[in-house]
């Protein structure tokens, strides 16, 4: 690989927790009387919590005030964390961990670059706790994605400069952020076609190729 260090999202790219995030925010939704769908769900992908919720409040009949907003979010992300805790290191896929494996066996620097405040929750459900080298998270960060700060931060942790890391994204506000920061970027599901990228991945395991 012509990369030194590999920065991954991590949800939708290390393992996939959407579906918990939809059924969290659905429920929230449904007790406010708000229409939300998994159409609807779709614009939420890699967009932090509080962006989220805007998103999901635009379809309400009623305004709401900064402390009604920042006790919904709670109560999404209570939800969602017991949701969560039905994951194991079962939820990390076979190709996903061998590939990680074979990354760190030619000298690659990995780190996590996820907008998400859960993100050591979720490693430590699917068994990477002390795997990465370093992680970049939604707790020590002040802009979420498209804004590149996550994966600066996470550069800066395993002591590298933006052109020698790759950065693996799935959504698009991700490839925008890397692109943003000066970050070469390998795209993968739902945004693997996107233009911005500067690989296009059918597999997590052709990063190997790369």
């Amino acid at each position: 690989m012509k990369y030194q260090g590999v920065i991954f999202d991590l949800d939708g790219v290390i393992c996939s927790t959407d579906e918990y995030h939809f059924l969290a925010w659905k429920a929230l939704a449904d007790r406010l009387g708000i229409p939300f769908d998994r159409e609807r769900n779709s614009l939420l992908r890699g967009v932090s919590r509080m962006d989220s919720l805007s998103i999901i409040l635009e379809k309400s009949d009623r305004a709401y005030t900064d402390a009604e907003k920042t006790a919904l979010a709670e109560e999404k992300n209570t939800l969602y964390r017991s949701l969560l805790g039905n994951m194991s290191p079962a939820d990390l896929s076979d190709d996903v961990r061998s590939t990680l494996q074979a990354l760190r066996a030619q000298g690659l620097r990995l780190a996590i670059g996820s907008s998400s405040k859960n993100t050591p929750f979720i490693l430590e459900r699917i068994g990477l706790s002390d795997f990465f080298d370093a992680v970049a998270d939604g707790n020590g960060i002040t802009h979420s994605k498209p804004h590149p700060e996550v994966f600066l931060k996470a550069a800066d942790l395993i002591g590298l400069t933006p052109q020698h890391c790759l950065v693996v994204e799935d959504a698009h506000a991700g490839v925008q952020a890397a692109v943003a920061g000066g970050f070469d970027c390998a795209a993968i599901g739902d945004a693997k076609d996107d233009p911005r990228a500067a690989w296009h991945l059918q597999a997590f395991s052709d990063l190997l190729g790369l």
